[in-house]
Parts: C-alpha cells; structure tokens; sequence
C-alpha cells in the first residue's frame, strides 16, 4: 500500500506499527498502487471468473452500517456450501475490493461455492475489541436470516472464516457465539491466523516490543484483554468448535499460532485440517500473482466442497 503526498511515496508495511497506525489516522487507507488487481483485469487473467455476478448491500451493526458483497456463479455446479468470509489487515486495514476479498470471493463462488464477503470497522482512534468482533457477528447473523435468498444455502450449511485479522475475527466470534449458547456455523475456515496475542510465541507471555503484540493490542484495547479467549480463540478451549480448516504459510512469522490452533481444536475433539501451503508467506491469497495463492484457494474449496 502507498500514498502520494509531497512527492513522497509512503509504504505503509515498511512502517513501525505505532507510525503507521498513526499515518492511517491522519490519512485514511491509501490506494493499492497494482493496476491488475480490479474485476475486469481479474477476469482477463482467470477467464473462470466471468460468470460470478457480485451484490453490494449493507449490513447494519451497533457500530453503524458496513459494506459486505454477494458473489454466485449461477452456472457452476453448488457446493451445497456457502462462506461468510473476513478479510484481514491487522485491524486497522483493508476493504472488500482488496484481492484478499474479491480475488478469493471470486474463486471461490466460480467453483461453486457462493461467499458473503464483510467489512468491519478497523481500529483507529479509540476502537477497540469488541467493535470489529461485533460487526462480523451482525454480518453473520445478517448472512444466516437471509442465507437461502443470499446464497442458496439453508442456514444450517453456511460456514464462516477469515483470513489473518479476518481469521481472528473469524474464530473470535465462533467461541463467542458458542459460549452465547447460539448455532455455530457449520465449519470454519481459518487462514493464517492469529489466533494468539504474540501469534509468533502462542503460549508464551506476548512480548511488548513484538510487532505481533503491538498489533494485538491495538485491536484488544487493553493488556487484560490479551488474554481473553474470544478476542483470540487459540487462548481457550476448543470445545464446540465446528470442523476446521487451518491453513498456515511456511515461512510466515504467524505459523506457530495456526499451529497451535489446531493442535488445540484436536485435543478438544474437534475434526481439524491442517494445510501447510509450502513455499507461502503471510497475505499471499492477497497476491494473485503469487505461485502460491491458487493452490490454498484450491486447498479452501476442496475441503469445503469434502464437508459438504
């Protein structure tokens, strides 16, 4: 991500995360700089694509109204299947046309597999957990009462997931609705998570000058809520979890959380899938171009189209 100001190009992922936490408060969310990542240039490179028809609507939430999208391919074959899907950008980042939505949404609804793809509000200023976490349990809870219309599912075969921060969201809210005594989803997708406040050190005490912990802090709101296992679910028990998909990247610094998380979910009892994509580092499915993109997004829909 960059933005043009004065001549200078500012990288926001080169940054310190309290400087570029600061940067996107005074500045807003910069443009993408690729040119080959909106739908028509998608479409040209995948020419699978081009029958996914897309629907905006809005989903409100106690913290105001946030943008989501329908994607369907009428023409491919149904999963049975459907997905509720976040996407990541360390909670403070991020938006429904980033390739970590709209590429995977894409994919996945041309193999048949209609997806639900949410915003939330991300953490600038003075918000905190569990703001993020409420607006995808509304937009869950919105994509369920309305999952036949949507997306051709009955509610009982919608599944949820996320990926990175998304993949936090994603799992945050399955304990919280679990322990709320209310209908999990039917499987969870959960891809390079963190699903632990230092996601390099799961099961350690999170290091203050980690840039993982800083991160976690800001979307916490405070260091008591580090440990709190429905802002980061590896922290509890995974007792009435649903199946899972956990897929880590090989050389990603968040590797051992997914890990752990699914060590976690199979002691509980809980039927797990670990993917390793080799090769892969963290945010590649938000790369198209990266060698190992496709093959997670593969990885995604076979195990969704296996729990169907």
């Amino acid at each position: 991500m960059t933005h043009a100001e004065d001549h200078t190009v500012v990288d926001i992922r080169s940054l310190p995360f309290p400087d570029a936490l600061r940067w996107l408060r005074e500045n807003g969310e910069p443009a993408d700089p690729r040119t080959d990542i909106d739908t028509v240039s998608l479409r040209r490179r995948f020419p699978h694509l081009a029958d996914v028809t897309m629907t905006n609507l809005v989903v409100p939430s106690p913290h105001g109204p946030q943008p989501a999208r329908v994607y369907r391919d009428r023409t491919a074959a149904h999963a049975g299947r459907a997905l509720v899907w976040v996407h990541g950008g360390a909670f403070i980042g991020g938006h429904l046309d980033m390739p970590e939505s709209h590429w995977v949404a894409l994919e996945l609804a041309s193999r048949g597999i209609p997806v639900f793809a949410v915003d939330y509000t991300k953490c600038l200023g003075d918000v905190h957990y569990p703001v993020p976490s409420d607006d995808v349990l509304a937009a869950w809870r919105h994509a369920r009462a309305a999952s036949d219309e949507l997306l051709g599912v009955s509610a009982d075969a919608l599944l949820l997931g996320g990926a990175s921060a998304g993949g936090t969201l994603s799992a945050g809210a399955v304990a919280r609705l679990r322990d709320a005594g209310d209908d999990v989803p039917a499987g969870l997708v959960s891809v390079y998570p963190a699903a632990h406040p230092d996601g390099g050190r799961p099961g350690e005490v999170p290091d203050p000058a980690s840039p993982m912990t800083q991160i976690a802090l800001n979307y916490a709101g405070s260091a008591e809520k580090l440990a709190d296992p429905h802002v980061f679910a590896g922290l509890g028990s995974g007792a009435g979890f649903p199946s899972t998909l956990v897929v880590v990247c090989e050389i990603d610094g968040l590797r051992p959380s997914g890990e752990a998380f699914a060590t976690t979910l199979r002691d509980a009892g809980v039927d797990v899938t670990l993917h390793v994509e080799l090769g892969a580092d963290h945010a590649h499915i938000n790369e198209p171009s990266d060698p190992t993109a496709l093959p997670t997004i593969e990885a995604i829909a076979g195990w969704i189209r296996a729990a169907s």
